[in-house]
């Protein structure tokens, strides 16, 4: 294959996957920056963690309106409309007078939020070279992961040296270069032909897609239970100073990168194993948080183990939601989008009450309860039915 037909057939994935750091680097900013953001608009870190409560389920109320909304235009089109969005969403949260219009400045990147994760794996997968779909989904988590090792620890930086605002505005710099990426490299792609509504019937009354957006719903609860609250978990616990802990959040992107690979490689091979390192995994990491952080370094081992679990179950879900909902998968992905983000909410809010009324180091502990629930459920009645159909 000469290196010209190699990159027409990989470029438009590689913009995904730049698209989607950009956007984790956004949703993901808050955590590495939310000290900073409580001391700036003198209220408490629970408080604080209200941004990333809010914008999920702005996320979750948003997704499925705005994707039947805009389900007709050509997806080059729609790629650019939503990283404009984007870039002048992250300009005015860089000027927010307070936390109360930091807030509502976010509710723009939330609305582009809930169209791009809507569209991004169903684009990867119809894009992609033939027989590659499980490499192309494992190049959008790749970009999720480099928003984690790159994204989050440099925006953490420019947030310590130069103000959280200047992240914020960094970001929506970045977001307009992309788009001028995507203006000339990203081909046209025309929608699904047929009624978008007329699929959603079909899609809701899915059982098996129910039982896996349940699943979703928990283990997410369960990430962002203790994620949301990472950074002053790894401060107060680990006693970590601010160096080390833009380096664990690193550690939580290479394991992503290093997860993202394994999947691509054998997932085909050994499904079931993935289902369960997907749900069991994330709840068993969990609960060694609080045990392994003794020391500094067992407790960034553990972190890397933990993400690498958590980006096997985004690709092993997002893998599935595709093969339930093959002719509707933009819908399906649209009620998947808000589902994580009803976890991601509901994990920062249980997060915030443990820590405001329980102590920080619990939340280990009370968010791998929700992911070995969502193993139970998931290892007799749904994993079953999709490994036993995998092919890429």
């Amino acid at each position: 294959m000469s290196e010209d037909s190699f990159f027409k057939r990989w470029a438009p994935v590689a913009c995904l996957t730049l698209s989607a750091f950009i956007f984790n680097t956004s949703e993901f900013i808050p955590i590495g920056l939310l000290i900073d953001i409580a001391n700036d608009f003198q209220i408490t870190e629970s408080t604080a963690g209200l941004i990333i409560t809010v914008y999920a389920w702005i996320v979750t109320i948003l997704s499925l309106p705005l994707m039947l909304l805009v389900s007709k235009m050509e997806f080059k089109k729609l790629l650019l409309g939503v990283l404009a969005l984007f870039t002048v969403s992250h300009i005015f949260s860089a000027i927010a007078p307070s936390f109360i219009t930091l807030m509502l400045s976010r509710i723009g990147v939330a609305c582009s939020h809930a169209i791009f994760w809507s569209i991004a794996s169903p684009l990867a997968v119809r894009i992609a070279p033939a027989g590659k779909r499980a490499a192309a989904l494992s190049m959008v988590a790749t970009g999720t992961a480099i928003a984690m090792i790159a994204g989050l620890p440099l925006g953490r930086a420019v947030g310590l040296y130069l103000g959280w605002r200047a992240t914020f505005f960094s970001i929506g710099a970045v977001a307009f270069a992309i788009a001028l990426c995507l203006l000339f490299i990203f081909p046209k792609v025309q929608t699904a032909q047929g009624s978008v509504l007329a699929k959603l019937p079909l899609i809701l009354g899915n059982r098996l897609l129910w039982l896996l957006y349940l699943i979703t719903a928990l283990v997410f609860t369960a990430n962002y239970t203790a994620y949301s609250f990472i950074e002053p978990y790894l401060a107060q616990i680990v006693s970590m100073p601010e160096a080390d802990i833009t380096m664990t959040l690193t550690v939580f992107g290479i394991a992503g990168i290093v997860a993202s690979v394994i999947f691509s490689k054998c997932y085909e091979r050994a499904p079931r194993f993935f289902f369960a390192t997907a749900t069991f995994g994330v709840g068993i990491f969990l609960f060694l948080l609080l045990p392994m952080s003794s020391s500094m370094i067992s407790a960034v081992g553990l972190c890397g183990l933990w993400a690498m679990a958590f980006t096997i179950f985004g690709l092993v879900f997002q893998n599935s939601v595709i093969k339930l909902a093959p002719e509707g998968t933009p819908i399906a992905m649209s009620i998947y989008s808000g589902i994580c983000n009803v976890g991601i909410g509901a994990g920062a809010l249980v997060g915030g009450l443990v820590a405001a009324h329980a102590e920080i180091a619990l939340i280990g502990f009370a968010g791998g309860i929700f992911a070995i629930i969502a193993g139970l459920i998931c290892m007799p009645w749904l994993a079953p039915k999709i490994a036993g159909n995998s092919q890429d």
